[in-house]
């Protein structure tokens, strides 16, 4: 007869075999979770450190270009009134302070701030922006280029300015007078607000600084440097040669025309002229010397032309 094994028996073997596999599984991925796990707490503070240097380098690069930035010209930087020199002086007129324009400005500033930087280079052509602090210019020393009205309202106001330095090639060059006279010339240019007196004065200014530095300097190559018309430079070394003259013998220099200042140059001449020749039409004298010769003396004046002077003593 046949035996079959009961299907009690059977359950139970296969449950015991299906728990034992079940608890075999569940300590190997026991295992396989401590051994990741003891690793990644290691792990966790190294990445702590890598992104700790990773932002300090991030801070050193954003300061290291906010300090190539702000001596480019590309980041504006707050002056007080008092850290800005003015060396070059004003190339507009003398009473430019009590002029309407400039009170205007000062209540501009007062009232909406100030809209455009001012033109500055650092005194000592070798300072360089805190690399901890790039933004941190108190007491530094700067030279004024363009700005002067502007300078002028806030030391009134009592208020900082807005500034960015000027291109370094330009202070850097050869001639570094002139590329201050040019920056602001050309400024001014922009904004069209110089009068023709002004503006012959200011080029003239440029040419003699210029030439004062090279050999060789002609009229043409100098107007195409600065972008005027050639027929400009050579009235314009006139006005500024003259242009005490023209303030002290004419009136409302500020509002004439070009053909107006070239009038005032021909009149000047004329009254030069006129007075040489007056002069060397002086009245001659003679006094005698021993002898019964008259004796002649000569004086020389400013232009290098002698005259003849003879004293005559009283006859007796």
């Amino acid at each position: 007869m046949k035996r079959s094994i009961p299907r009690s028996l059977v359950s139970k073997a296969t449950n015991l075999d299906t728990n034992k596999e079940r608890a075999s599984g569940s300590e190997g991925r026991t295992e396989s979770s401590d051994a990741v796990s003891t690793p990644f707490k290691g792990a966790g503070s190294a990445w702590k450190s890598g992104a700790l240097a990773q932002s300090q380098a991030a801070v050193e690069r954003s300061r290291a270009e906010l300090c190539l930035d702000i001596l480019n010209g590309r980041h504006e930087i707050s002056l007080s009134p008092d850290q800005i020199s003015d060396p070059m002086g004003t190339d507009r007129r003398q009473d430019w302070m009590s002029q309407e324009a400039f009170r205007s400005l000062v209540n501009s500033i007062a009232s909406n701030g100030q809209d455009t930087p001012i033109l500055v280079w650092p005194e000592d052509p070798d300072w360089q922006p805190d690399p901890l602090d790039p933004s941190n210019i108190a007491g530094v020393p700067f030279v004024m280029l363009t700005g002067r009205r502007r300078l002028a309202a806030a030391s009134e106001l009592g208020v900082p300015l807005r500034a960015i330095l000027a291109p370094p090639d330009a202070r850097n060059a050869e001639n570094s007078k002139f590329e201050m006279l040019f920056l602001r010339f050309r400024e001014n240019e922009e904004r069209e607000n110089l009068s023709p007196f002004e503006r012959l004065v200011s080029i003239g200014e440029m040419y003699e600084t210029l030439a004062s530095g090279e050999e060789k300097l002609t009229a043409v190559a100098f107007a195409k440097k600065i972008g005027v018309h050639e027929s400009l430079v050579s009235r314009a070394r006139s006005v500024f040669a003259a242009q005490d003259q023209i303030l002290n013998t004419f009136k409302n220099v500020y509002d004439m025309s070009f053909r107006d200042l070239q009038g005032c140059l021909s009149e000047l001449g004329e009254n030069e002229q006129t007075q040489a020749q007056t002069q060397d039409k002086a009245p001659k004298t003679s006094r005698k010397a021993q002898g019964g010769q008259p004796k002649i003396l000569r004086f020389t004046s400013l232009r290098r032309k002698p005259y003849h002077f003879k004293f005559c003593r009283n006859a007796p």
